[in-house]
């Protein structure tokens, strides 16, 4: 008996021993580099949480949903869960037990990951994340809307079950950025507009509608397309590696969302990588909702001459003139520029409306210094003030945007007043 207890005991410490063996280092920093670049840790981390497990709130249309716990506990988490099992939820949004994910998890975008992609991040996630015993949070849908079933449904009309197609006639660069931002970056699941599904438009750049733009919770994530002057025309693929990097270049600086990406995510991706994603970036064209640049400097001489009259102007100036100056050019890879200004001047207004309420802290990274803040003015204006200024600002400088409402600054008001007391 004896014996064959210590025969046990030594067929379990050979296998642990073989499966540490095939744990390769470089295999484990592929799997973690990729976990980066999916920002997996962002959505899978509530505030003050501890990594991978769960409960960050995301909103949707039908109500509040959390995010599950990935950590390998075997209880709570994805500790009972094969590679094939792994890869199912990854790619297709359906759990071990069979119960299907609400696609604010973006599996449309990952299901173009790579079997060895897929491969390198289980190991990572099993093998080196630290298991956390937390249970999953229920949704906040209430029935019948919290069914899961007519996912399915969803499931076949909208999800591609393919991976990523490399294009020969392209080159390396563009492949590798296309099934970066395609998949893991899943860049789409912000940037394009949403369908009456709540499915994004397109998946990839043969639609105009792919990365032309989408709002959600409050913010506008913006074209990334090709137009000059609400989209990256007048970006260089440098600027866009840059942005990437450190979260800010000399004409712009990223804000509400975006700040989480550029700290959680792009910045340690290494710089072919950001190179690649700014080429394929740069090779969509516009969208086909042209819109002509015209810079005057009427604004700035009337302000630089105290004589505008302009609803606004006294508001801009006793609160923006100092950071954003006269001109509207701002400081250099610090206060944006408004003058043509892709969020200043897209068709959306909801960002900038949210910036001016609510403000934003630009991200902290490795290669910057301590991150600039964009001071909210929700307490010191009222809605017809911050429609003003927001108005004033989207037609100044040869900016031809719409007007803003009272009406429109009181409903963000109101989104992200609810939000921020729901995330307390």
């Amino acid at each position: 008996m004896v014996g064959y207890a210590a025969i046990v005991l030594w067929r379990c410490l050979s296998s642990a021993g073989a499966q540490a063996a095939t744990l390769d280092p470089a295999q484990i920093n592929a799997g973690e580099y990729l976990s980066r670049m999916g920002d997996c840790a962002a959505c899978h981390t509530a505030a003050g949480g501890k990594p991978f497990a769960g409960g960050l709130k995301m909103s949707t249309p039908v109500g509040a949903i959390y995010s599950s716990n990935i950590t390998p506990d075997k209880n709570t988490g994805i500790g009972h869960y094969s590679e094939k099992d792994f890869s199912k939820a990854l790619r297709q949004g359906i759990a071990k037990d069979g119960h299907h994910l609400y696609p604010a998890m973006p599996y449309p975008s990952f299901s173009k990951i790579t079997d060895s992609d897929v491969h390198d991040l289980y190991v990572y996630i099993t093998q080196r994340v630290v298991a956390v015993d937390q249970k999953n949070r229920g949704s906040d849908i209430s029935f019948p809307l919290n069914m899961r079933w007519p996912l399915a449904v969803w499931n076949t009309v909208f999800l591609e079950k393919k991976p990523y197609y490399s294009d020969p006639q392209k080159t390396a660069d563009w492949n590798r950025g296309a099934y970066l931002v395609q998949g893991l970056g899943h860049c789409g699941s912000c940037h394009t507009p949403r369908g009456v599904g709540y499915q994004e438009k397109a998946l990839d750049q043969n639609s105009k509608y792919y990365l032309s733009g989408g709002t959600l919770e409050g913010w506008h994530a913006p074209n990334l397309r090709g137009d000059a002057t609400t989209g990256l025309g007048q970006w260089n693929a440098a600027e866009i590696g840059q942005f990437l990097k450190v979260g800010h270049t000399e004409r712009a600086t990223a804000f509400g969302s975006m700040t989480e990406v550029i700290h959680n995510s792009t910045q340690y991706l290494n710089d072919a990588d950001r190179q690649a994603i700014a080429v394929y970036l740069k090779s969509l064209p516009a969208d086909g909702n042209y819109r002509a640049q015209v810079n005057n400097n009427a604004t700035t001489k009337a302000l630089d001459a105290e004589i505008s009259t302009a609803p606004g102007a006294q508001i801009y100036v006793d609160n923006c003139l100092d950071c954003h100056l006269s001109s509207g050019q701002g400081e250099a890879n610090r206060y944006p520029t408004l003058a043509q200004n892709p969020v200043v001047v897209s068709d959306d207004p909801s960002s900038l409306i949210n910036l001016v309420l609510n403000g934003s802290r630009a991200p902290a990274t490795q290669f910057s210094s301590k991150p600039v803040k964009m001071p909210g003015f929700a307490a010191d204006l009222d809605d017809q003030q911050i429609a003003d200024v927001v108005t004033f600002i989207r037609h100044g400088w040869g900016n031809q945007a719409s007007t803003v409402s009272a009406g429109q600054v009181k409903e963000m008001r109101q989104l992200t007043a609810n939000k921020n007391q729901a995330d307390q």
